[in-house]
C-alpha cells in the first residue's frame, strides 16, 4: 500500500469487482480498494518484477537467509511478492492468508497470481485468526505483512497480541518484515520490538512513505561481511534488487531510536 495517485483507469467494464478498482498509467496496472490509495502494482510487460520500491524492500530477509523453506504471506494485495517469492525462491513454499476472495479473484484475472500447486497456497482466511489456530506451529522461515485496508489509517492489526503472534509462527531463526506506513509509525515498531525481544531493524524510508520493518526470532542470525556484500551483488544482478542501497540504510532499532548497522563488520539481528 502506497500513497495516493491519479492513474487513468481501465475501461469500466473490466476494472471493477466488488469494491475493487484497477487502474493503468505508463504500463503499470494499479490495484485500489475503491479509493485512490496504491494497494498494488504490476509493470504489464513484466509481471514478475516488484514494481513499488516498498515491496522490493520486503524481499530483505534473503539479505539475512538466502534459503528459506517456508514464506507465509498476510495480505496478498496484487501479488507481486507472491509471484516474486514463487519464481526466485524455487526451494521454499509459500503461504498466503488473504481475507477478501474478491482480491484473490482479481489478482488471478488481473495480476498474473499463479495457479495452486506443491509451492503456493492461496487461503481465504483471516490473518489474524490463521496466526492463532494451535495447530499451524512454526511453520515459516519468512514471514511478510503486509495488511492495509481502503482507508489507509494504519496497519488492520497493530497490537501486541498480533505481533506476538506473528513471532510465534516462525521457525528459530526466523525473520519478519512488516510494511508500515504513515507519518506516525514509531508506535507500531515500539510494539514490534516488544514483541521481537528488541530484535528490530528498519530500512530507509522509501520515496512513497513507507517504511520497512525486519524483525528476527530464535538464535541470533549472523552474516560476515564477505558473505553479506555477495547476497547483495547476487540480488542486484539477478533479480535486479538495490540490496547494496539497503545495507548503506539500515538501522537497528530502539525505543530511543536507531543506529546505523557497520556493515563492514557484517551483519547480526
Amino acid at each position: 500500500m502506497v500513497r495516493k495517485s491519479q492513474p487513468v483507469p481501465v475501461p469500466e467494464s473490466e476494472r471493477e469487482l466488488g469494491g475493487i478498482t484497477l487502474s493503468e498509467s505508463g504500463g503499470v496496472r494499479y490495484l485500489h480498494f475503491g479509493t485512490p490509495w496504491i494497494q498494488g502494482a504490476m509493470r504489464i510487460s513484466r509481471p514478475y518484477r516488484l514494481e513499488l520500491e516498498y515491496q522490493q524492500q520486503m524481499m530483505a530477509p534473503w539479505l539475512l537467509m538466502p534459503e528459506p523453506r517456508g514464506i507465509l504471506q498476510l495480505g496478498l494485495g496484487a501479488a507481486a511478492l507472491t509471484k516474486f517469492c514463487h519464481r526466485y525462491l524455487p526451494s521454499a513454499r509459500v503461504v498466503v492468508v488473504e481475507l477478501d476472495p474478491d482480491v484473490i479473484a482479481t489478482a488471478r484475472r488481473w495480476f498474473a497470481l499463479p495457479e495452486p500447486d506443491s509451492r503456493l497456497q492461496v487461503l481465504c482466511e483471516d490473518a489474524r485468526q490463521f496466526l492463532l489456530q494451535s495447530h499451524r506451529g512454526r511453520s515459516a522461515d519468512w514471514l511478510q505483512v503486509d495488511l492495509y485496508d481502503a482507508a489507509a489509517r494504519g496497519p488492520v492489526f497493530d497490537d501486541l497480541s498480533f505481533y506476538r503472534a506473528c513471532r510465534a509462527c516462525l521457525r528459530e531463526p526466523g525473520l519478519a518484515c512488516f510494511n508500515l506506513f504513515g507519518r506516525h509509525c514509531r508506535p507500531s515498531l515500539d510494539t514490534i520490538a516488544e514483541a521481537f525481544e528488541g530484535r528490530l531493524a528498519v530500512l530507509p524510508e522509501s520515496r512513497a512513505g513507507n517504511r520497512v520493518a525486519l524483525a528476527a526470532a530464535g538464535e541470533p542470525i549472523r552474516v560476515d561481511a564477505e558473505a553479506l556484500q555477495a547476497r547483495a551483488r547476487s540480488m542486484e544482478a539477478e533479480p535486479g534488487l538495490p540490496a547494496g542501497r539497503w545495507l548503506k540504510g539500515l538501522r537497528r532499532y530502539s525505543r530511543g531510536g536507531a543506529s546505523r548497522f557497520d556493515v563492514q563488520e557484517g551483519l547480526w539481528l
